[in-house]
């Protein structure tokens, strides 16, 4: 077991640097022709924290590992809303714009709510449907998708960027290379993580779901922990929450549903209830958001954020076994 486990390990670093390589590349030639920093941010830099997912789901999908898709991205919502929410919070309190409170956050909700709808096919359609994300149910997705970039093109539209920029600017050839190395890396270590999870959890008689919502979504939110917990570290908080926030709803109406034109997945309905955590974690952070401080989210809110991970993977094996 300890040659697939360092495997594993090796994977996630290389789809980690890979996704580093890919916003490097891609920041740099945006910030050529002009791009705001901002839009950098809500775009590229997102992107490239979620490729990581995106490649995992995919793999997982093609070889036929249906809840290890869902699973991926499901946990990885609930690690981001829950752990790095918690660990940011813990770090410096965040203060949080009101677009992202009045707007994003509720999305993120609708989101699930949207998608619990759309894969529950026996309880919205009744009689023998086969519970699962189609190709249709991805282009209602990916439809959403579309009108959340329209909204952060409007909010980019009335905002001002301000901040300095900090993007290495590269010339274009080696930016280029960084592109093509970063998605070949994703691509490599993608594969490298599927493969040995499914061998780690064969061993162990986990099931994929299981492997799905705690080894790769622990995995390959850690970009994710990273941009959080430095931006928290050097005060920039809307940052830290707004990387999470945004990612949760690129893994819900984007990333999914790539999975899901590539290839319909069948949906586990013991899935439900990570679903419900992930909406109740999404109400819970909107209280948050409206109590004592408004729009900030205290150390101490931050901690129940963070020590309510722990009780729902607690959960999640109690369940397995």
């Amino acid at each position: 077991m300890l040659v697939p486990t360092v495997l594993l390990l090796i994977g996630f670093a290389i789809l980690i640097k890979g996704a580093d390589f890919l916003v490097s590349g891609s920041s740099s030639i945006a910030k050529k022709f002009n791009i705001s920093n901002i839009a950098i941010g809500l775009t590229i830099v997102a992107f490239g924290t979620s490729t990581p997912e995106l490649l995992v789901s995919v793999t997982s999908s093609l070889k036929g590992f249906n809840s290890a898709a869902f699973g991926n991205i499901v946990g990885s919502n609930n690690f981001n809303i829950l752990m790095i929410l918690g660990v940011a919070g813990l770090i410096y309190p965040l203060v949080v714009q009101r677009n992202t409170v009045v707007y994003e956050v509720p999305l993120s909700f609708l989101a699930v709510v949207i998608l619990y709808f759309l894969v529950n096919d026996q309880i919205v359609w009744g009689g023998e449907s086969t519970n699962m994300l189609s190709r249709m149910d991805s282009l209602i997705l990916i439809a959403l998708f579309i009108l959340f970039m329209l909204y952060i093109y409007r909010t980019m539209a009335n905002a001002s960027d301000l901040e300095e920029s900090n993007i290495k600017l590269y010339k274009t050839p080696m930016a280029i290379g960084l592109i093509v190395l970063g998605l070949s890396m994703l691509i490599g270590g993608g594969t490298l993580v599927v493969d040995n999870a499914i061998i780690i959890a064969q061993k162990f008689n986990i099931s994929d779901k299981l492997i799905g919502l705690t080894i790769l979504a622990i995995g390959t939110s850690l970009p994710e922990l990273a941009t959080s917990s430095v931006a928290a570290y050097k005060k920039n908080t809307d940052i830290a929450i707004g990387n999470v926030i945004g990612s949760n709803i690129f893994n819900m109406l984007f990333i999914l549903p790539i999975t899901g034109l590539i290839k319909p997945l069948e949906y586990n309905t013991a899935m439900n209830f990570d679903m419900f955590v992930f909406g109740s974690a999404t109400i819970v952070l909107m209280i948050f958001m409206f109590t004592l401080n408004t729009r900030k989210l205290d150390r101490w809110e931050a901690f129940l954020l963070f020590a309510s991970y722990f009780v729902y993977t607690a959960v999640l094996i109690g369940l397995e076994n």
